[in-house]
């Protein structure tokens, strides 16, 4: 892997302790406010509603649901760390997305200022290309724990670099 790519590798800015197989969210936005807490208590969000409301400005602008039951909402204020809080919900939630299905799965973005150019654009790219393979969606819905999805997304990673 070059230096460029590890610089901007998505497995750098994953945590286990901000990835959540069970969220409670019913609503879109409890969704998001459930993995801003993960990002707050992991030290990478200083200011909860700041970041909550940087989100939904984001909204606005555009669908953040790719399809496949995903959702990649980004914000950046008051990002302490570039991070990306995973979480899954056993309910669908109503989210525009690209393919006008419910999202089940929320990758959320916390994008430090300083990452607000190449590198979120990087990591949106690499999730996309996560994304696109055919059983990664699919195995990412039955994946049980943090483990689980950080193995699984190792596992995706390497076949893009072999």
């Amino acid at each position: 892997m070059s230096t460029a790519e590890g610089e901007h590798s998505l497995r750098k800015f994953l945590d286990p302790r901000l990835i959540s197989m069970n969220l409670a969210a019913t609503t879109r936005r409890q969704a998001v406010e459930e993995l801003t807490g993960l990002l707050v208590r992991a030290g990478r969000v200083r200011d909860a509603r700041a970041f909550v409301a940087d989100v939904f400005r984001r909204e606005v602008q555009g669908p953040t649901g790719l399809g496949n039951a995903i959702a990649i909402p980004h914000g950046k204020s008051a990002v302490l760390e570039t991070s990306v809080a995973i979480g899954r919900t056993a309910r669908d939630l109503d989210w525009p997305s690209l393919d006008g299905a419910p999202v089940r799965t929320v990758f959320l973005l916390a994008v430090e200022e300083k990452d607000a150019g190449i590198t979120h654009l990087k990591l949106l790219q690499r999730i996309a290309v996560l994304l696109a393979h055919g059983d990664f969606a699919r195995l990412l819905g039955s994946a049980r724990d943090a483990d689980e999805v950080i193995d699984l997304i190792d596992q995706h990673i390497e076949e893009d670099h072999s």
